[in-house]
């Protein structure tokens, strides 16, 4: 039976078992820290049935460690680079990488190092070799690993250290090397990923050490399976995330898409206890709630990310959608890649300087259209149709509730050219709106023309009215049902939008407008930023990709045939003959990217 873990309180750093760095509530000072990192069999075992057959080995031929044996997972990018990992990100602010007492001379002669952090799946081998990161060489030089794993080895004569996990230590384990002559002490991260393809697989034995997945932080969702999660109210469940347990809400989320097999998420947490990520999300910190978007649809799995992030580039001063991708189980049973989002809502609009208490409407179908005609011709029942509210008093179902929301389509409906044009800065923030039909012009946004976006409107100010995107999976060359796009289309989405056709109508408002989308094409929106936003988001991806592809790809291909679920929703889901990889769609994007920037250069919509 493996050792107890040490209490949290006193982290004995000189035990010879492992070095215990435990993020609790502390996540919000950055703490990245493993659970027990000793033994994974401590912290509370959720009881759910044997897991179902998962990916299969993501590495194929497996990954050097770096000494020529043994298998790893490469380097990983940005916060894992670098050849010690100590006093990172990752490593929170435990003792890793940082001299013991009686360490010596403060200027480190050796450094001990392994190099890169490195991943492996459970049941391969890891061979790892510890040196000086310095030129410091002699016969004096005796290393070790002071807390090696159960099942680890570590030969004193060269200083190698092998293991080969079993099929219940997946975890991040964050090794101390140490070089016994001068007392110095660094780092070697090691993440053990988990194989739920080989045969005897146990559940993950303690979630609080699971914090990543090769580099890609994971939550571990946790709810009644009797009972299940809805699409209606939210549920009671639990999260695990960076070693810290959050007793929180969920539900399903998303229409349409709720027939997918995969389905998207709204996580609330409570007040006293926020969601933050430390590393991804540039700033996402201190949520109440959290959307998990399924990528189902986009197995390039970054169309989402893409476009939120280029929204922030044309528009910085705009409401912008933080996201970052994780990796999720659900009741231990692993569900792959998501993207993380920021939830359009009170706080949203409070740290984007629109008062926590303004009207938030969401455009829910494209009948919100700012038109007095519905999208197929025929009159409206009122002047919000196609709208919900989400935010702000009265609430809808309530008398008025729509009254600010009925007055702007009126406005756009009914205001003279003289009027729309005069009134056009005071009514809206120009600037919003004008890069809403740039930027979903540019990703030729099929689905978010008219529905799939929030408006926010402050009527203790009197507006303006203020525009967030959403729900962007029908972008970059593909419609909400993975059918391709051209990427020399040049839509302006007049018929679809009556606010972009009066916008367009108007030279004083298009003129300048499309001015700027010119200069957007050579500057902050140039091929060269977005292809460089791709490259990154692959990084991160890494085999993650790989393991999401080996577990959904064959649900995605075969989606929405005929009698089943989703074939209602996504009728013409089935007739495609044209399915990529997730590697082929991810150069199916670059290359639609380049097409279309290409083409823009010489005229836009």
């Amino acid at each position: 039976m493996p050792t107890p873990c040490p209490p949290r309180s006193d982290p004995d750093r000189t035990q010879g078992g492992l070095v215990p760095v435990r993020v609790t509530r502390w996540l919000k000072r950055g703490l990245l820290g493993v659970a027990c990192l000793g033994m994974v069999a401590c912290g509370g075992g959720d009881a759910v049935p044997p897991p179902d057959t998962g990916p299969d080995d993501p590495s194929g031929t497996g990954l050097d460690a770096g000494t020529g044996s043994g298998t790893d997972a490469g380097t990983r990018p940005a916060a894992d680079a670098g050849p010690s990992d100590a006093g990172t990100s990752d490593a929170g602010t435990s003792d890793a990488g940082t001299q013991t007492p009686d360490a010596g001379p403060t200027q480190q002669v050796c450094a001990p190092t392994a190099g890169d952090a490195r991943w492996v799946l459970e049941g391969e081998a890891l061979t790892a070799h510890v040196r000086c990161a310095t030129d410091h060489s002699g016969p004096t030089l005796r290393f070790g690993v002071r807390n090696l794993p159960p099942g680890a080895t570590f030969d004193d004569a060269t200083a190698t250290l092998r293991w080969t996990p079993t099929l219940s230590q997946g975890a991040v384990w964050m090794l101390t090397l140490e070089e016994r002559t001068t007392g110095e002490t660094g780092t070697l991260k090691v993440g053990v990923a988990n194989n739920d393809a080989a045969p005897g697989k146990v559940d993950i034995v303690d979630p609080e050490a699971y914090t990543e997945e090769y580099g890609l932080p994971v939550v571990h969702l946790f709810f009644d399976p009797d009972i299940g999660l809805t699409s209606g109210g939210y549920r009671p469940a639990q999260v695990v995330y960076r070693g810290h347990r959050f007793t929180m809400e969920a539900k399903y989320r998303g229409a349409t898409s709720g027939v997918f097999p995969k389905r998207s998420l709204t996580f609330k947490f409570d007040e006293d206890d926020l969601f933050s990520e430390p590393v991804f999300g540039d700033g996402f910190k201190d949520r109440k709630r959290v959307v998990l978007i399924s990528p189902f649809n986009d197995n390039s799995y970054l169309r989402s990310r893409l476009a939120f992030d280029l929204w922030s580039k044309l528009s910085p001063e705009a409401v912008r959608i933080r996201t970052f991708s994780v990796v999720v189980y659900a009741n231990k049973k692993y569900r792959g890649i998501y993207t993380a989002a920021d939830h359009p809502d009170k706080r949203l609009m409070e740290g984007n300087g629109i008062d926590k208490d303004a009207d938030l409407f969401k455009a829910v179908d494209a009948n919100a259209n700012f038109s007095r005609t519905r999208r197929d011709g025929g009159a409206k029942a009122n002047l919000h149709e196609g709208f919900e509210k989400d935010e702000g008093t009265p609430e809808e179902g309530q008398a008025h509730a729509f009254d600010t929301m009925d007055a702007f389509v009126a406005w756009v409906a009914d205001s003279s050219a003289d009027a729309f044009r005069q009134d056009f800065g005071a009514k809206l923030k120009a600037r919003d709106y004008e890069d809403w039909w740039i930027f979903n012009t540019l990703i030729l946004g099929n689905d978010s023309q008219a529905k799939n976006a929030y408006h926010a409107y402050d009527p203790k100010k009197g507006g303006p009215w203020r525009f967030i995107p959403w729900d962007l999976d029908a972008s970059f060359g593909q419609n909400y049902d993975t059918s391709r796009t051209s990427a020399t289309t040049r839509s302006t989405y007049a018929y679809d939008n009556f606010l972009f056709k009066r916008m367009l109508a108007e030279p004083a408002i298009a003129s300048p407008m499309r001015e700027r989308y010119r200069q957007a094409l050579k500057n902050e929106l140039s091929e060269a930023n977005v292809q460089a936003l791709i490259d990154g988001y692959e990084r991160e991806l890494g085999v993650n990709a790989q393991r999401d592809e080996a577990r959904w790809a064959a649900e995605y291909r075969d989606f929405a045939k005929p009698d089943t679920v989703g074939y209602a929703n996504f009728p013409e889901w089935h007739l495609r003959q044209d399915f990529k990889t997730h590697a082929e769609e991810v150069e199916y994007v670059r290359q639609w990217v380049h097409t279309r920037w290409t083409a823009f250069q010489t005229q836009v919509p």
